[in-house]
């Protein structure tokens, strides 16, 4: 039996999606093209733009499709027109490799600091700033206050740029109530594609410098032709996972917490981070003392156990996490393996991996007292 807990990587396609991008393969178009087959083909991409700018209470001329949340980050940073960027030392590596950024560090518990913000705002020229921070943090799950630090960055004239890719479908996202200039989307995230994304501009925002030139696709925002059929994936995932998606929530968040709590109980020495503030309920970032990832990834996987450490867009490598770092983790850094659960998770995918891990915890365990010894 193989069991899949990397969902924060990317979640399984949703039937709805595959549907909807079969029918959009099917058919025939460029939407940049004026006759019958490019006006069906534009038709699918308007719905899908109108249904993602819905789902963040946006514009639907905000949206800017692309080819992912990476993307969608690397647009922001590059085409808000911002010369400084400021942004939470936890952020995703699509943000921090984006620019030179001055960090914005965070507590012990993953969350990014308001009063440090302040600081750093008082030292630079706030209208050439651009402020990035995730709604939740890939690893740990973390939930970020982004309302309050949005309120101190446009007090100065920053802007404000949020990666809400793994908070979408797992809490609410609404671009007014964040205070978000721009938010990031993914679509394999919520159960679409893999390789479709979009940057979400709030009104007032709409002008934006494209990174890739050439075309007029997207009000001359991102040249290219759109991906239709993932695009019609996208906004099908979305229609499929929003709607119940509190429930869903509070069911992965009782199946984690289950997880969590018979670890604990048998391991006194499991570290879980970001247990003591906000954080999605799918995530749970866990760690041994002494138990390397690398040893915890392969072994588990070799036990048909699919669950990861750090950050999937780290090139496939294990490598002490850059997220625990900068929250003051240590060794422990390089301990840390991520369970993250998502639609298809179920009870028995949560007994499955405990009864893979505790061994495994043992057995390490067992071979350190051995060298002590």
């Amino acid at each position: 039996m193989s069991v899949y807990l990397d969902h924060n990587a990317t979640t399984p396609v949703r039937p709805e999606a595959v549907r909807a991008m079969m029918a959009a393969l099917g058919a025939v178009g460029n939407p940049s093209s004026v006759h019958g087959a490019g006006r069906a083909a534009r038709k699918l991409v308007e719905e899908a733009r109108e249904q993602v700018a819905a789902a963040v209470g946006a514009s639907a001329a905000g949206v800017v499709f692309t080819s992912g949340g990476s993307e969608a980050n690397a647009l922001a940073l590059s085409g808000l027109g911002r010369k400084v960027v400021i942004a939470s030392a936890v952020e995703h590596p699509s943000v921090l490799k984006a620019a030179a950024c001055h960090l914005l560090p965070v507590d012990a518990d993953g969350v990014a600091q308001p009063a440090a913000l302040e600081r750093l705002l008082q030292g630079l020229p706030g209208r050439e700033v651009v402020v990035a921070v995730m709604l939740a943090n890939n690893e740990t799950g973390v939930v970020q206050p982004v309302a309050e630090l949005a309120r101190i960055a446009h007090a100065r004239g920053a802007l404000v740029h949020c990666d809400a890719v793994q908070a979408l479908g797992r809490l609410p996202v609404d671009m007014a109530a964040l205070g978000a200039d721009s938010l990031a989307l993914s679509a394999h995230k919520v159960g679409g594609p893999q390789g479709t994304g979009a940057l979400v501009l709030a009104d007032g925002a709409f002008d934006l410098a494209p990174l890739i030139k050439g075309g007029g696709q997207e009000l001359r925002r991102r040249a290219g032709t759109e991906n239709v059929p993932g695009i019609a994936g996208f906004a099908a995932a979305l229609a499929a996972a929003l709607p119940g998606y509190a429930d869903e929530a509070a069911r992965l968040a009782a199946l984690r917490d289950g997880i969590e709590a018979r670890l604990a109980a048998a391991l006194p020495g499991l570290r879980r981070f970001g247990a003591d503030v906000e954080r999605l309920g799918n995530t749970s970032c866990l760690a041994v003392p002494g138990l390397s990832a690398q040893t915890a990834v392969m072994a588990l996987d070799l036990a048909g156990v699919m669950v990861s450490a750090g950050s999937a867009c780290s090139s496939g490598k294990v490598a002490p996490s850059a997220v625990l770092t900068a929250m003051g983790a240590g060794d422990l850094a390089g301990a840390a393996i991520r369970v993250s659960l998502g639609w298809t998770s179920t009870a028995a995918d949560g007994e499955a991996f405990c009864d893979a891990f505790l061994p495994l915890a043992a057995r390490h365990a067992e071979k350190n007292a051995a060298s002590a010894a």
